[in-house]
């Protein structure tokens, strides 16, 4: 096998494998390594076997976008994923409810603050609002006021509840949503526009979903702040955990002896995690391939289940909700699934190209 296949194999199998040393570095690490980014590049640029992987690994996921964009629409499972996928768009509001319902309520008796590395019980608040999406009861009402509570924690304890960003996509998009059913919002209103019912006499009053679509805020717009907030998400973590701070992720490498599962150095490893999840959070923001993108993304962060005993799973719920979510809408409004990318799929496979089940 050639030198520059084996670079693309082994960058490819350090982004499989990059979870573990990537995402919430803080709650693995204990900080003790004080590599910096200078030092980190410096690694890197002094290591030609270094630069022709991560080289390497940019062309070969190049290619595998082109790959998808060429033959994507080709194969009869993804087309059938797709549309499957696709059908599930009733059950946003509780997936959403679900993603951001339940790590609030642990994070509650957990004693953090919506991230654990912000060590502010608030218990009765976190717990309660949880509850009530979990419940589906003033369901719009109490996700503003959850964001409200972490935009006042933001204002209070400055970057690391950035590490917790994710909370802001899953409030908007519950409000842009609602509750869906099950829920006791659901309930109340099927009361409501029941004859006869005492609860009926309300019936003139407007509704929350009558009231956004007046103001031009349409439920296709929470595949758009869902993504685009993850992107952003991916992006800062990336950068900011990884690229630019690397000694913690440097000492989560070495904690877990991640350089005998991919036998590179630590600071391929780290370098490899933070543009992985980088690129992942370019591509959502841009919505560009979004089902393929969420998908990587969902699968990273379940290597962290899987490769890290004491990583806290719980606070990556939302995460794991989100990108499922992403999974169901595509990209939404605003993406590049929806403009460039279709001409560019006619290019290159025309056949294909007037099958709208081929669509992302």
């Amino acid at each position: 096998m050639s030198r520059p296949i084996r670079a693309v194999l082994a960058t490819l199998a350090c982004a499989a494998l990059a979870r573990p040393a990537a995402a919430h570095v803080d709650y693995v690490s204990e900080g003790s390594d004080p590599t910096t980014a200078r030092e980190l590049f410096a690694a890197l640029l002094a290591d030609p076997t270094s630069l022709l992987i991560l080289a390497g690994g940019g062309a070969g996921g190049a290619v595998l976008l082109v790959v998808a964009l060429r033959y994507g629409s080709r194969v009869p499972d993804v087309v059938v994923a797709r549309r499957t996928l696709a059908s599930y768009r009733p059950y946003l509001p509780w997936m959403f409810r679900l993603a951001v319902g339940l790590p609030l309520v642990g994070a509650g008796f957990a004693g953090y603050y919506f991230t654990p590395s912000v060590a502010v019980g608030a218990r009765l608040l976190q717990v309660g609002v949880g509850f009530l999406l979990l419940f589906g009861l003033a369901t719009r009402v109490v996700a503003l006021a959850g964001l409200v509570a972490w935009v006042a924690g933001l204002a209070s304890h400055g970057a690391p509840m950035l590490l917790s960003a994710e909370y802001v996509a899953g409030f908007l998009g519950i409000v842009l949503v609602g509750p869906g059913q099950p829920s006791a919002d659901a309930a109340l209103r099927r009361l409501v526009v029941t004859d006869g019912t005492y609860a009926s006499r309300l019936r003139g009053l407007p509704s929350a979903s009558h009231l956004l679509s007046r103001a031009g805020l349409d439920r296709d717009l929470a595949a758009l702040v869902v993504r685009v907030g993850l992107g952003l998400n991916f992006a800062y973590l990336g950068v900011t955990q990884k690229l630019l701070a690397p000694g913690p992720a440097i000492d989560v490498v070495a904690k877990y002896g991640l350089t005998r599962v991919v036998p590179v150095s630590p600071e391929l490893w780290v370098a490899g995690a933070g543009l992985t999840e980088f690129g992942v959070g370019v591509l959502l923001v841009a919505g560009a391939f979004t089902r393929g993108t969420a998908t990587v993304g969902f699968l990273l962060l379940t290597t962290t289940l899987f490769g890290l005993p004491d990583d806290p799973v719980l606070a990556h719920i939302t995460l794991f909700g989100l990108t499922s979510a992403l999974m169901v809408t595509g990209s939404g409004p605003y993406g590049l699934d929806r403009s460039m990318l279709p001409a560019l799929r006619a290019r290159l496979a025309p056949e294909t190209a007037s099958d709208p089940r081929t669509a992302d």
